[in-house]
This record gives structure tokens, C-alpha cells and sequence, in this order.
């Protein structure tokens, strides 16, 4: 069975473009072998992302991120059994939004610029 979840959580500690490379190859490492597809954003030491897979694998994976130290404050969005994947090519889709000016991307919503901290 398909399954996706969606997360947000917060860095412990300042995450260098070295740090989140190595985050990415791990990452890119396990997914393969899980066939887990999906999403990590990454904006002013807050993460969101979306994993696809098999619910096991998925569940797996999740509480390894629940467990692993570079961040806290997990929180699951939304869970449940999928019919497709939404990012069926992307083993791990990355996109840094830090330095990136949001509102000129399309679709923009100011939900990231509301004040309020990007989680």
C-alpha cells in the first residue's frame, strides 16, 4: 500500500551547506534502497517534508527523524494511504529557501513572510 506523510520540525543547531549536503546523501542513500520518494524544503532552520513509499518504510523512516538529533519539535502534518505518488522521480527533491526572495516565485503565498517563524 501507498503511503505519504508530511512533516514540519526545527533544526537544533545552525546547519552549514556542508551539513545539509550530508543530510542529502543519506537521505538519498536510504530512499533508494526503500524506494521512498519525496520532498525536503528547507527555510530559516525549519524543515518541511513529504515522504512516499510503502507504509512501513515510511513509518521506518519517520521515526528515525523523530530520533535524530539535528532537529526537534517534529510534527506530523497530514498521513494516510496514497493512490500515486506525487513525486514519483525525485528520491529526495531539495530546495534551500534560504536567500531565495519567495515572492517571486510562482504561486507565492506570504504565509513564509507573515512575521511569524517559517514553521
Amino acid at each position: 500500500m501507498l503511503y505519504h506523510l508530511g512533516y514540519v520540525s526545527t533544526q537544533t543547531r545552525p546547519l552549514v551547506r556542508d551539513d545539509l549536503s550530508s543530510l542529502l546523501t543519506d537521505a538519498l542513500g536510504r530512499n533508494q534502497e526503500l524506494d521512498i520518494t519525496g520532498l525536503l524544503l528547507h527555510r530559516e532552520g525549519s524543515f518541511f517534508q513529504v515522504l512516499e513509499g510503502e507504509k512501513d518504510d515510511v513509518l521506518k523512516i519517520f521515526d528515525s527523524i523523530q530520533r535524530d538529533p539535528r532537529h526537534h519539535r517534529v510534527k506530523c502534518l497530514f498521513e494516510g494511504e496514497i493512490e500515486a505518488r506525487e513525486f514519483p522521480d525525485w528520491r529526495m527533491g531539495f530546495v534551500e529557501l534560504d536567500g531565495v526572495d519567495v515572492g517571486q516565485l510562482p504561486g507565492f503565498s506570504d504565509f513564509l513572510d507573515s512575521g511569524r517563524p517559517p514553521r
